[in-house]
């Protein structure tokens, strides 16, 4: 099936440290599906280590992928982030409505409510819960990444969800799904409701026998999710 022109294109923003392999799965449902899937691996993660000399926080994170979206000339298109990746998309929804027509923010990490302490012990726990397939992959972009830039991406991605987080949420005014795994214990039922809560038109949704990745573990799910979402709040008129 071509791609439908009243269809946007998708663009994968991954999470810290990662590359955008693991969202592989989900595209390519979305590709046989006909839709346009964009995966870029953002500045200083995996692959990209060495786009950037250190580690970037969120607003260079933002700030990078407007000028990658700049440079494909796209037109509004649909943004589906996980974890910390969620940060980086509201931050550049905010400053960029016009390239975007809607979000989906999976897992959305970090909670301003909880400790640096508390979420990386959440981390933790997520691991045995995730597919073995999915832990290699995420291991292989860690290490390639390296722990000292993991480590303080993830500092400057604390110091992002106290001080900016919640305001770039607040200034998203395109609909927006936020979706966790019911067994996430990143993203709780709780601080997913309070961001759907913060942006200007929000949902939530949650994928029985999932966890933080859910877009990975449960793809088939998550595709029908967002087909859903893209159907009933991205088309508009026929």
């Amino acid at each position: 099936m071509p791609p439908r022109d009243s269809i946007p294109a998708l663009v994968l923003v991954h999470g810290l440290g990662l590359s955008g392999r693991y969202f592989v799965p989900l595209a390519r449902r979305f590709a046989a599906r006909g839709a346009a899937v964009l995966v870029p691996d953002l500045p200083g993660n995996a692959r990209s280590r060495a786009a950037a000399a250190r580690a970037p926080g969120v607003t260079q994170l933002a700030l990078a992928l407007a000028h990658w979206h700049r440079r494909l000339s796209l037109g509004p298109t649909l943004l589906v982030a996980n974890s910390v990746g969620c940060q980086v998309a509201a931050a550049f929804a905010a400053r960029n409505p016009h390239m975007v027509s809607g979000l989906v923010l999976v897992g959305p990490a970090l909670d301003p409510g909880a400790s640096g302490r508390r979420q990386f012990g959440q981390l933790l726990c997520d691991v045995p819960r995730e597919p073995v397939r999915l832990l290699g992959v995420a291991a292989s972009d860690y290490l390639v990444t390296g722990p000292l830039r993991c480590a303080a991406s993830f500092r400057r991605a604390l110091r992002d969800s106290a001080e900016s987080f919640e305001a770039n949420l607040a200034q998203v005014r395109v609909p927006t799904l936020v979706v966790r795994g019911e067994g996430d214990p990143i993203a709780s039922r709780s601080w997913i409701r309070r961001v759907a809560c913060l942006v200007d038109d929000g949902r939530t949704a949650e994928i029985p026998g999932a966890a933080h990745a859910a877009h990975y573990s449960a793809p088939d799910a998550m595709a029908t999710l967002i087909q859903k979402f893209m159907a009933n709040e991205l088309r508009g008129p026929a």
